[in-house]
């Protein structure tokens, strides 16, 4: 394999570090202001029964009750006392959530969460999906990658293929795949058998090309050279593998993640904010253990329930559906596509952060409970936004004196809002000027 760095480009924006990478994970807790925080990496969001049953007991027994989905579909476990590392560490390894302790926050994988579940893909990447994960765990090298570095597996309707990961596989009409890295408009052709081998291939260099670097680079934008040159090298290093590849113009994304509802043999719904109690995890564990045993989380803060499949007859019936969605809405999880919620995230906010100025995820719910302001809008704690998704097109942002709303698209010099439950009325003036 090819192990030569593309050159610096003058044109290319690197990203300075002094510190280490201090994503946290399930080995690595997180300090917080309502105690240590895990975040657990479910690759694809693919849950069995017994490990979202492992993941409610950790919660109850050593943190605050609760579940919390991020924008990665993993999962992080708050509340807890940080000299638990340990116990958390073995109710997880038990559960299978731990296959590799040393690359535990390297398995960032977000999968197409319909993937053979409906008719819109063109592939089901769950193949993909669980050769990534044991060909990331199995690798030595790998174990140097960021916990912000990112996979796509996109069974070609484009959901996950745009998330901005650092490397794209997205299914092609012609049973290939498309492999393409950060934001290059560019990528490699390759075939379905070869994903997973082209897939850490792309790794190894990205990361030969980190180390070579005069900046630490965690994530393929932040080289200090164009994405373009990247693929390149790739290009070389499957040549050198004996992987067959082509050069070919990386294709459109668009798609959005799955709506609340019924989705061929599957359910979805919606966590609001992403934060799920005690009560409503075991609503979608009793019902995935009718069904087919598994539960998919979305990277859009939602979860799939695939239906059980029995032959002749294929998932669920429209009045079991709809008796099943009326309980899983009865919890407090959305079940309307229409729903507002769909288009309201935030952080964590007070009290759970201490940078944050404000409750704002009670503050979110107020604002809808007033109206609905119609565009995504993300509500921040602090400028830093964390865990704000691409998709955002109206920013709310906690400041000592109240909030600043601004908007993406038209782009906005801002307003101030003094009263969260006037974002409605204040987002419709804003871009009602700004147009």
């Amino acid at each position: 394999m090819s192990s030569a760095a593309p050159r610096p480009s003058p044109q290319a924006t690197a990203v300075a570090r002094g510190g280490g990478d201090s994503c946290p994970g399930s080995l690595r807790l997180h300090a917080a202001d309502d105690g240590a925080l895990a975040r657990v990496r479910i690759p694809g969001g693919v849950l069995a029964v017994h490990q979202a049953d492992a993941l409610a007991s950790a919660a109850r027994r050593l943190g605050d009750g609760e579940l919390h989905l991020t924008s990665r579909g993993n999962v992080q476990i708050r509340g807890l006392d940080g000299d638990c590392a340990g116990e958390l560490a073995g109710m997880l390894d038990t559960a299978g959530l731990l296959p590799a302790p040393s690359h535990e926050r390297v398995r960032n994988v977000v999968a197409s969460p319909l993937s053979g579940l409906d008719d819109q893909g063109r592939t089901d990447v769950r193949p993909w999906l669980v050769g990534l994960d044991a060909g990331l765990c199995a690798s030595t090298g790998t174990r140097e990658l960021s916990g912000r570095f990112l996979f796509a597996l996109d069974d070609g309707r484009g959901d996950v293929a745009g998330l901005g990961a650092d490397v794209t596989v997205r299914a092609t009409t012609s049973g290939d795949a498309q492999l393409a890295l950060g934001p290059s408009d560019i990528a490699l052709r390759v075939r379905g058998e070869d994903v997973v081998q082209a897939v850490l291939t792309a790794t190894e260099i990205f990361l030969t090309s980190a180390a070579a670097s005069t900046s630490r680079a965690w994530r393929v934008d932040e080289l200090a050279f164009p994405a373009d040159d990247l693929v390149r090298s790739v290009a070389d290093g499957l040549a050198d593998a004996r992987i067959g590849h082509a050069l070919m113009d990386r294709e459109a994304a668009g798609a959005d993640g799955p709506s609340p509802g019924v989705h061929g043999d599957s359910l979805s719904v919606h966590v609001p904010l992403g934060r799920l109690t005690g009560d409503q995890w075991r609503e979608l564990t009793r019902t995935a253990e009718t069904q087919a045993g598994e539960l998919r989380l979305t990277p859009w803060r939602g979860v799939v329930v695939p239906a059980r499949v029995v032959v002749p007859a294929r998932g669920l019936g429209p009045e079991a559906a709809a008796g099943v969605l009326a309980r899983l809405a009865a919890s407090g999880l959305v079940t309307d596509p229409a729903s507002g919620w769909l288009r309201v995230g935030a952080c964590i906010g007070r009290p759970g952060c201490a940078k944050s100025h404000a409750d704002v995820r009670a503050d979110a719910a107020r604002a809808l409970r007033a109206g609905d302001a119609g565009l995504p809008v993300y509500w921040s704690g602090c400028e830093r936004r964390c865990g704000r998704p691409r998709a955002t097109r109206a920013d709310v942002v906690a400041t000592p004196g109240g909030y600043h709303l601004s908007t993406d698209t038209p782009p906005s010099h801002g307003v101030e809002l003094d009263d969260p439950s006037r974002l409605a009325s204040a987002l419709s003036a804003l871009t009602g000027h700004c147009g």
